[in-house]
This record gives C-alpha cells, sequence and structure tokens, in this order.
C-alpha cells in the first residue's frame, strides 16, 4: 500500500476515534440535553449515528491536515521570493470617458 494512503486512512481512523470520544462526551455530559433527545426519540440513533459520521469527517480532515503539515523538512530554508515589498500603493492615472 502506498505511504500515502496509508496516512490517510490512519488519520481517517484516528479521526473516527476522535469522533466517538467527543460525541460519547457529548451524550454523558448532555450537553443541550443531547441524550435526552437522543434516547427518547424512536429515530434518537440517526442524529448519534450523524454527529459521528460527520464530526468524523472533521476530525479526519484537521487530523490529515496536521499530518501533511508536518512532512515538511525544517532544516530546508523557504524558497521562492525574496520577500521584497511591492509597490502597489502608488497611484496611477485612469481615464474615464463619459458618455452623454
Amino acid at each position: 500500500m502506498p505511504r500515502l494512503v496509508r496516512l490517510y486512512l490512519i488519520n481517517i481512523a484516528l479521526g473516527l476515534g476522535l469522533s466517538l470520544l467527543f460525541v460519547g462526551l457529548l451524550l454523558w455530559f448532555n450537553v443541550a440535553n443531547l441524550w435526552h433527545l437522543v434516547s427518547t426519540s424512536p429515530i434518537g440513533w440517526v442524529a448519534a449515528a450523524m454527529l459521528i459520521v460527520f464530526n468524523a469527517l472533521v476530525f479526519s480532515g484537521v487530523q490529515f491536515a496536521i499530518a501533511v503539515m508536518r512532512m515538511a523538512d525544517p532544516a530546508k530554508p523557504p524558497l521562492g521570493g525574496s520577500r521584497a515589498p511591492v509597490a502597489t500603493e502608488r497611484p496611477v492615472k485612469v481615464k474615464a470617458a463619459v458618455r452623454k
């Protein structure tokens, strides 16, 4: 399996684990009365499943972004541009034709 695919799958698993932990804590501490809503509704499991899936998407994306950003080589100096300011605030004369 390619290294990047393995990295992505690992981060998806981490995101799912964090999502399960987060939703579990939300329900345990009854934030915004979620436990009551999920446990008393006949389709409350759908709400819990949606919370888990959508939080897993967010947490997986964040985990993968952090992992990719940490892959940078800190020994190399940044490449490109001289970081000299560009004179963009110099006024330019523009002719505007007026129609009658």
